[in-house]
């Protein structure tokens, strides 16, 4: 799927925000990682309706989770009719189940996109790659957010925490602090984001995603330039808040959906 008119445009985004903070690029917070950090919160709010639906609509479930839980407890050997009484449960609410789903697929490739322009920072923001070889990427402990975090240098350099010599087994030889962040922060926003299940299987199956997930993400974050980790990071921490917020309001979840 080519998603370069997504791509593209967000592109010139981040290199617009770049330049706009480039007078403050320092040792250990450069342009470049506030450029994505900025960028990664202007991603946020474009698609916040989006992401204000499908959370006003999970908080809908939420409310009607102890009803769905007393129809589990008495429906729970007799699929079928748990399945019909649930479906009665939601019209009576003037709720629909997929009604998070739509915004979900509406903002998947606009999300992708965004992933597309962090991960190739040279195609999609600067244009040169004499140009991003020579721009400060330091992120606190990280060196050089274009480079994974376990990365070494030529000259021996580790890219992120060293770890005194010792070397682990697919970790390296830097404890990937960042890529640990994604993990967790990976987890929060899965587990506020847990719907109700029907049956102890779809429960049983949504608990293995949200233990699966967090490692993939962590895996990925390890082999990735740390650029991608630290836009994910934010992204989450963003998302984790909003959901917070949303599942959390004193407001009546009929009067927000309309």
């Amino acid at each position: 799927m080519n998603l370069d008119f997504l791509a593209v445009p967000m592109g010139m985004l981040v290199r617009m925000v770049y330049n706009m903070v480039s007078g403050i690029d320092s040792k250990y917070l450069s342009a470049y990682a506030i450029s994505i950090i900025i960028s990664t919160i202007l991603f946020k709010l474009i698609v916040l309706p989006l992401t204000l639906k499908q959370s006003k609509s999970m908080k809908k479930m939420q409310e009607m989770n102890p009803k769905i839980q007393e129809l589990q407890q008495k429906y729970g050997k007799d699929p079928q009719t748990l399945q019909r009484k649930q479906m009665e449960l939601y019209k009576e609410a003037n709720y629909s189940p997929f009604s998070g789903c739509l915004p979900l697929l509406i903002q998947f490739p606009i999300l992708i996109a965004f992933f597309y322009v962090i991960q190739q920072p040279v195609k999609y923001v600067f244009m040169d790659q004499a140009l991003f070889d020579t721009i400060n990427k330091t992120f606190l402990w990280i060196k050089d957010l274009g480079f994974a975090e376990n990365h070494i240098f030529e000259n021996g350099l580790i890219n992120g925490f060293s770890m005194g010599g010792m070397t682990l087994p697919f970790v390296g030889d830097a404890f990937p602090v960042l890529a640990v962040i994604t993990g967790v922060t990976t987890y929060l926003s899965t587990a506020i984001t847990s719907q109700p299940s029907m049956n102890e299987q779809q429960a049983s199956t949504q608990r293995t995603m949200n233990i699966m997930m967090p490692i993939m993400i962590f895996v990925f974050s390890i082999q990735f330039p740390a650029g991608l980790a630290l836009y994910w990071v934010v992204s989450n921490l963003f998302q984790f808040g909003q959901q917070f917020i949303v599942l959390n309001s004193s407001k009546n979840p009929k009067e927000e959906l309309k």
